[in-house]
């Protein structure tokens, strides 16, 4: 292990003792982040590039980074949502800037690099596949966080197909499945997280307040989200939403941290061995998404890995 490994900080939280880890990171600075996944076999962590259109990845301490895909391998965009469920990492990207937009889902063996399929979406309709969720038997659902409608790849795995449209689900960013395969969570834009029977394809709970969330994930019935989209900076943050016994309602909302500055932008994140990780600052701030362009180069700094229990 490298001696940078000994500048593990450990910082206390403005939301209560939670105790959190920060890991320094060696990619370039000009990456903007915006995908994570943990490989549990190796225990890599990979993101994907907004700016790159490319996967990176190193070892959860921070240690041998490299390129995964390199610029645009495999007709791979501009990186979002990114999961790994057994020997399948499944990516999303977007064209940038959205007019004349493609988007794809690349699937790559995260562990020998071998490619395994890709499959693109073209529409005269903006689309943007934004955040990806899989259930146990390997379906994967994806939110289109420009329209109303949240995509499905099952089965034999041969396209993409349109799984559910509702107006009330329109915008919807993060998602999560529940460990048993039986619903999807979806942060919406209008409506708050909002809980879809995937075999009825029903709405089960009514809108509430609980938005501006980006990344979301299902843990021992409860949800934990990365909110970054309150006006008021201080309202962003780590959320843990707990779910009734049947995981078909939310009955409580706690922060569980704060993030070390209020003006970080973390997007989406992964869990293993019952911690999160996330990138604590994206620096989307200083990104152009319809220019794909670095705002102020001389501005951008290291990213670092957080980590922290749930």
């Amino acid at each position: 292990m490298k001696m940078f490994v000994g500048l593990l900080l450990l910082v206390c939280t403005l939301a209560g003792a939670q105790e959190t880890h920060s890991v320094p990171l060696t990619f370039k600075k000009d990456l903007i982040p915006e995908g994570i996944a943990i490989d549990p076999s190796s225990k890599k962590v990979y993101l994907n590039s907004l700016k790159k259109q490319k996967i990176v990845r190193s070892d959860l301490d921070g240690t041998h980074a490299e390129d995964f895909i390199g610029s645009k391998e495999y007709g791979y965009l501009s990186g979002f949502g990114m999961i790994i469920q057994g020997d399948t990492l499944f990516a999303l990207g977007n064209s940038l800037p959205k007019s004349n937009n493609s988007s794809v889902l690349l699937l790559m063996n995260p562990t020998s690099g071998e490619f395994i399929a890709s499959y693109t979406l073209n529409s005269d309709e903006v689309i943007y596949l934004n955040d990806i969720a899989t259930t146990p038997n390997g379906d994967a659902y994806i939110t289109d966080s420009e329209s109303d409608t949240l995509y499905a790849l099952t089965g034999a795995k041969k396209a993409l197909e349109v799984f559910f449209t509702h107006e009330e689900i329109k915008h919807s960013n993060g998602i999560a499945a529940s460990d048993d395969g039986k619903y999807l969570y979806l942060a919406t834009y209008t409506s708050g997280i909002r809980i879809l029977d995937i075999v009825s394809k029903k709405l089960l709970n009514p809108p509430n307040e609980f938005k501006g969330i980006d990344g979301l994930k299902f843990h021992k019935n409860t949800l934990i989200a990365i909110v970054n989209g309150k006006r008021d900076l201080s309202q962003n943050g780590v959320f843990q939403f707990e779910l009734n016994p049947e995981r078909t309602e939310i009955q409580s909302e706690k922060k569980i941290m704060s993030f070390l500055d209020p003006s970080d932008i973390p997007t989406t994140f992964a869990t293993f061995d019952d911690h999160m990780y996330f990138v604590s600052d994206s620096q989307l701030d200083n990104f152009d998404q319809e220019n794909n362009t670095i705002i102020h180069p001389d501005k951008l700094q290291n990213y670092r890995l957080i980590r922290i229990k749930i």
